[in-house]
């Protein structure tokens, strides 16, 4: 403490001992002590007391579609890491597809990297992508930092990212297992979504029908095989199917090294409030039913599915038509991801540490990055997002910071306003203002 250069104080810290009062100590970019709230203050450290405002440590998302280079007129580093900060994200990691050139191949990470370099007001990570064609690149993108892989097991929507079938998909995740790397997947069976009914137009319960639970839960079972055969590490995407909690919960007792992921969305929002037309509702899998979303939020609770993050997937609002079947499908939900599930939270019941356990501690786990992030512990980085939980804003589109402004959660009324993000000791968001980008590009450690 002695030699602190900041002391952030308040009332109501979450750490992983629980939630207490307490002052935090901070010496460049790291914490150095959590310590009780009344600590003397050194001399020469800067004293920040937010008061009885709730101190958690900054979000780590593991799955934001920046889409830049190539398609930077949906989204780009700039705009996505300034809509992170302004919802308490300190880091995210960038999915391999919609950016032209995907991150397929070392050459295209380092042109990746190259254009985020100077745009990142937070922390950034890449995935690499396993593509039929491409097993051989696996291993030197592993190499190269990336945090693992990312695999469609049904058409991705944009034509460079093609999916794997079940004999690619053995080919690389054999490969992947070799070097005991992470397979990340969107699991939904290209076969099971041809024989469902494809009638298109703007009505939702057509859409719902066209992308039914079975083509996710036998995916994911085949998946489960696969990993369960070559002792391989996987990670199921955007879980939306309650009916495959099964097959992850018996996968998992069988040893099988499988962690899942939902998003704020299939947590908040359900089918039967989706107005027909409004596909900026629309993403793959669907929003399904409350009953459905019920059972999310229970394996949620006992661990069957481990963390909560965004699936940010934007496209510019012309792509957005009213109907279902053409419109491209993505949430854009960065900056509001925390408000959204501890609005929800909330009225279940449940507490910030929870959030921050789905949403902070578990997504920098699965990415490696629990020694660094997703904690208020001494070690870690100084990343904190200061939140006034008992505050409620209306979402305006007009203040979201993403270069598309349409969202799914326009007009909603939401808790938790994100009062200042700090980024490794620094504050890089207050009440709207931001500083010039701060963030660090960061590989697999």
């Amino acid at each position: 403490m002695s030699e602190a250069e900041l002391v952030l104080r308040s009332t109501r810290v979450v750490t992983p001992e629980g939630t207490r009062a307490a002052s935090i100590a901070v010496t460049g970019e790291k914490i150095t002590a959590v310590l009780p709230y009344d600590a003397p203050v050194p001399a020469g450290a800067r004293l920040e007391d937010v008061g009885d405002h709730v101190v958690l440590p900054g979000l780590v998302d593991t799955h934001v579609h920046v889409n830049d280079p190539g398609r930077t007129e949906w989204e780009g580093f700039w705009t996505a890491t300034r809509a992170a900060a302004a919802g308490g994200i300190t880091t995210l990691v960038d999915m391999p597809l919609n950016s032209i050139p995907p991150t397929t191949t070392v050459e295209n990470l380092r042109t990746k990297r190259e254009v985020a370099a100077d745009k990142a007001h937070i922390d950034v990570g890449f995935w690499g992508g396993a593509l039929p064609d491409n097993v051989k690149d696996l291993r030197p993108l592993h190499e190269s930092g990336v945090f693992g892989f990312k695999a469609f097991l049904s058409p991705s929507g944009v034509d460079e990212f093609p999916h794997l079938d079940q004999e690619q998909l053995a080919r690389s995740l054999a490969e992947i297992a070799a070097f005991d790397g992470l397979l990340i997947v969107h699991a939904e069976d290209p076969h099971h979504l041809a024989a469902a009914p494809q009638q298109g137009g703007p009505k939702y319960s057509h859409f719902l029908a066209s992308r039914p639970r079975d083509a996710e839960d036998t995916a994911i079972a085949g998946l489960l095989a696969q990993a369960k055969r070559l002792g391989a590490r996987v990670h199921v995407l955007h879980l939306s199917s309650s009916d495959a909690l099964p097959l992850i919960a018996e996968a998992r007792a069988e040893g099988v090294r499988v962690t899942v992921e939902t998003c704020p969305h299939y947590l908040t929002l359900t089918a039967e409030e989706v107005p027909d037309g409004a596909s900026e509702f629309k993403c793959c899998p669907p929003i399904r039913e409350a009953a459905n979303q019920d059972l999310l939020w229970q394996a949620l609770v006992d661990g069957t599915i481990d963390c909560v993050v965004t699936d940010h997937s934007p496209s510019t609002a012309d792509l957005k038509t009213d109907d279902f079947a053409t419109a491209w499908g993505g949430i854009a939900g960065l900056q509001l991801s925390l408000p959204a599930m501890w609005t929800k939270a909330r009225e279940r019941g449940l507490g910030l540490e929870d959030i921050v356990r789905w949403m902070s501690a578990n997504t920098a786990r699965q990415v490696g990055l629990d020694g660094r992030k997703g904690a208020i512990a001494a070690g870690h980085d100084a990343d904190f997002a200061v939140l006034a939980p008992d505050e409620t804003f209306t979402v305006d589109p007009a203040a979201l910071q993403h270069r598309n402004r349409v969202t799914a959660y326009a007009g909603k009324t939401l808790y938790g306003v994100v009062k200042s993000t700090w980024l490794r000791g620094r504050r890089v968001v207050a009440d709207g203002a931001f500083t010039e980008p701060k963030g660090q590009l960061l590989d697999r450690a």
